[in-house]
């Protein structure tokens, strides 16, 4: 059994067995062709076509962006193991919190973007590393609040040096 939340609004409960879905206890028939471009299907369902894409797959966080006849669609997957480790407290979001940024390599702090106590969002630029003369952008790889910086600009910093730590 797998619980899907579309768009963080829909949830189903999806079962698959090998040759049929039911989806919230409802057999569903689906005739599904792989097309020829990677990552893509066509599949008929009640008598109705649609052309779906695979446009991006997380496999870490089990969730990926579906293009169905042009319409794009964020899909969340969790199947009993990611239910039963909620359940108890230790699911893998909790799990995989990243707790500080390090240098991916040797180079100079040109520009901190952040001070203690921002908040960031995953994705959000937090300094500018230069390294073999070229400008890093370094990006947060979560959402958080800046808990210390341990670096000012012009230091020069060796790889996987502790830049910053999130609370």
């Amino acid at each position: 059994m797998y619980k899907v939340k579309v768009n963080d609004q829909l949830l189903f409960e999806v079962d698959k067995t090998d040759t049929h879905f039911k989806v919230d206890g409802s057999p569903v028939n689906l005739d599904v062709q792989a097309l020829t471009h990677p990552n893509t299907s066509s599949v008929i369902y009640q008598n109705k076509s649609y052309n779906v894409e695979v446009v991006e797959l997380n496999n870490l966080e089990k969730t990926s962006i579906i293009k169905v006849n042009g319409t794009l669609y964020t899909v969340q997957v969790e199947d009993q193991f990611d239910l039963l480790l909620k359940q108890l407290g230790m699911d893998a979001a909790a799990g995989t919190k990243i707790r500080e940024i390090k240098a991916p390599m040797p180079g100079l702090v040109l520009k901190i973007m952040v001070v203690e106590g921002t908040e960031v969002k995953k994705g959000d630029n937090l300094l500018v590393l230069e390294a073999m003369k070229m400008e890093n952008i370094l990006k947060s790889t979560t959402d958080g609040v800046v808990k210390k910086i341990h670096v000012a600009q012009g230091d020069k910093i060796e790889k996987n040096t502790v830049l910053l730590q999130f609370q």
